[in-house]
């Protein structure tokens, strides 16, 4: 359905939030499951806080459709959806995106084919890499050269590696990160479809995009094949609400409809579908005024941050200043803040704002991400931007020497901004050719050579430098150790206490 034939009373709809709530008015006699009963089951505190929601908790019975072969208000309520966020068409997720991820992989790549992968990817997208059993060719990303976070990746890097190898189905990107940093990517849809080839986006923290002239893009307006948005991340919906927009003729509908069939639940949460049904309409509604409503409270937010002279952040610029090279698009509702004069780790601080109740999304480094979205309250930015104060108030006070600066700086030199393609297998263990779940580990220069054996990470800023079943190279065993040199830690691997990396190695007849 076109978004045209949707007139103004049928946007103000949530027609599956409106056919639960009809069917709790019959006051209907359940002999079907869940065993709660519409929560009649429930007592003490689990009644107090769980009443409400499982009273309309249902199951497929009549009138309230089936996710896995929508017909009515599902699937009004997916074509309404699509209409609001630009799609062609649109699947509501009650697995995340993680759910969507696996499934665009899968409904691409065939065991063995070959997709180009942005290198800082969710492992939800190398979890679909192992069941798809595809190879990928790993592209490293931008980085931000004042806090070290990995951002987008170069248009040049992908139009080299499309050159290196043709046969790759497609690009999946994660735009923005976690960060909200992002790129332009109507260069890559175009340089993309002029190559035969699919633009699959992980946007998961992007839901709200397109929706203000404040924001971004979307990653649908820009040409992308499939996106796919955590709708509960930046949005209303319930936590696990997410969707899946397709739009153009390079995706492969049927086997998309066949991989979320086989990945989530026959007994799909009805709750978190009409979660889903009520943020489009909010958006649909609402959206603009909404969302400068809840620009306007970060705007008094970082107002709050420059008077403080000791809590630093960024992004600072909207849209992104000129001369940036590591972003192009920023998400004003994402705030990073650190330090400025280095006496608090991210760690520490994260801990001093949880001590006066404000509770921060992650650590990072010497970074604290802070997420706003449209529906933060003006008196919960005031209670976060008090809490500030006190903390800046006491680093005056303690007047602690300045400790040595906290490194989150990794130059991108030390990646290889295109891997030789890496095998993916459904059995973890299994990725090296010609391995058979055997490894050894050997002193990094013996590694030379060997397929890694595991996801080996220095961190900050996160981005894995070797996937399992990746062949190490002398290039790479020399950044490693640059790296563990200037006091970077390393996640997955034992590397950075004993200088030894695990291989794969083939069984000796």
């Amino acid at each position: 359905m076109k978004r045209s034939q949707f007139e103004k009373e049928d946007v103000s709809r949530a027609p599956l939030f409106e056919a639960m709530v009809a069917h709790h008015a019959k006051r209907p006699a359940s002999f079907h499951v869940p065993g709660h009963k519409s929560g009649q089951g429930l007592t003490g505190d689990a009644k107090h806080f769980y009443q409400d929601v499982m009273s309309i908790d249902y199951t497929e019975i009549t009138g309230l459709d089936d996710l896995h072969h929508p017909e009515e208000v599902i699937m009004e309520a997916e074509q309404l959806a699509a209409a609001c966020f630009g799609a062609e068409e649109t699947f509501f997720l009650v697995g995340g995106s993680t759910a969507g991820n696996l499934a665009m992989i899968l409904a691409t790549c065939a065991p063995g084919d070959l997709i180009l992968v942005q290198r800082n990817v969710h492992k939800s997208v190398l979890h679909g890499l192992m069941l798809a059993q595809a190879k990928a060719v790993f592209i490293a990303p931008r980085v931000h050269e004042a806090s070290g976070v990995a951002a987008g990746l170069w248009l040049e890097d992908v139009q080299e590696a499309i050159r290196l190898y043709p046969t790759a189905k497609a690009l999946l990107l994660t735009n923005p990160n976690y960060y909200g940093m992002g790129v332009d990517l109507t260069p890559f849809a175009e340089l993309l479809h002029a190559n035969d080839k699919l633009l699959l986006v992980d946007e998961a923290h992007g839901a709200h995009y397109g929706f203000h002239e404040a924001l971004p893009a979307s990653a649908l307006s820009q040409g992308a094949d499939a996106v796919v948005q955590s709708t509960h991340k930046m949005l209303t919906a319930m936590t696990m609400g997410a969707m899946l927009h397709v739009q153009g003729p390079r995706i492969d509908r049927s086997a998309v409809r066949q991989m979320l069939a086989m990945l989530q639940s026959s007994s799909p949460s009805y709750p978190i579908m009409a979660s889903l049904d009520l943020a489009r309409r909010r958006l649909h509604m609402q959206g603009a005024a909404w969302i400068a409503q809840g620009l306007a409270t970060v705007q008094a937010f970082r107002e709050r941050l420059d008077a403080t002279g000791v809590i630093g952040y960024f992004p600072q610029h909207f849209p992104v200043a000129a001369g940036e090279s590591s972003h192009e698009t920023a998400d004003p509702f994402k705030i990073t803040i650190y330090d400025k004069t280095r006496k608090l780790t991210g760690s520490q601080l994260k801990d001093r704002l949880e001590d006066q109740g404000c509770y921060v999304e992650m650590t990072d480094g010497h970074l604290v991400l802070l997420v706003f979205t449209p529906a933060t309250s003006q008196e919960d930015m005031l209670r976060a931007a008090e809490a500030l104060d006190n903390i800046c108030w006491d680093i005056r006070r303690e007047k602690q020497e300045l400790q040595a600066p906290i490194s989150n700086i990794l130059k991108l030199t030390y990646y290889t901004p295109i891997s030789s393609p890496v095998a993916f297998a459904r059995k973890a263990g299994r990725q090296g050719a010609g391995s058979e779940d055997i490894y050894s580990e050997v002193d990094a220069q013996e590694a030379i050579g060997h397929c890694s054996a595991d996801m080996v990470i220095p961190y900050p800023p996160g981005i894995p430098y070797l996937y399992p079943g990746e062949v190490i190279t002398a290039s790479s065993v020399e950044a490693l150790i640059a790296l563990h040199g200037h006091g970077i830690r390393f996640q997955g691997t034992d590397f950075g206490h004993t200088k030894q990396l695990r291989i794969y190695k083939p069984i000796t007849k």
